[in-house]
């Protein structure tokens, strides 16, 4: 059963990469002002990071969804979700009042109009189906299936 509910986490979490990417990809001065409105980084890395950012959000949803390097993309992919969950949460503890940016957009928006705890709760689901992956690589329909690691308590010969 494991690798069914794996092929269904690499197929979300993949899924959710890949089209986040996607979205920013193609208007890069909007996902750089995402990334000035959170005012966590300073001036001279908001362009790079604002540009980057999209095209590793598609690489590692690809490698999810295709079933290669299944354990490094989640880890990756985890890795992002936890950043992107303490800034939104810095965000929202700062008083901000701005879009997230995970889908495209960003930037500020009224009073009001925030979706933090939505967005941290999203990502924070996300972030168990990257714990789920990491700790069961092992899917239906992957390129590379990673080996079982070793039972506990046995040693090979």
């Amino acid at each position: 059963m494991k690798p069914w509910v794996s092929l269904v986490a690499r197929l979300v979490l993949g899924g959710v990469m890949l089209v986040a990417g996607a979205l920013k990809v193609t208007d890069p001065e909007t996902a750089a002002q995402a990334v000035r409105a959170y005012e966590l980084l300073p001036s001279a890395l908001v362009e790079p990071v604002g540009w980057g950012l999209p095209f590793l959000e598609i690489a590692i949803g690809l490698l999810l969804i295709v079933g290669f390097g299944v354990r490094a993309s989640a880890v990756a992919a985890g890795v992002f979700l936890v950043v992107f969950i303490a800034a939104v949460s810095s965000a929202w503890a700062r008083g901000l009042s701005i879009d997230c940016g995970c889908f495209g957009g960003g930037g500020q928006v009224a009073p009001g109009q925030t979706k933090y705890l939505q967005e941290i709760l999203r990502d924070a689901g996300l972030l168990v189906l990257a714990g789920w992956l990491w700790l069961n690589p092992v899917s239906k329909f992957a390129v590379v299936s990673e080996p079982d690691p070793e039972p506990q308590g046995v040693t090979a010969p």
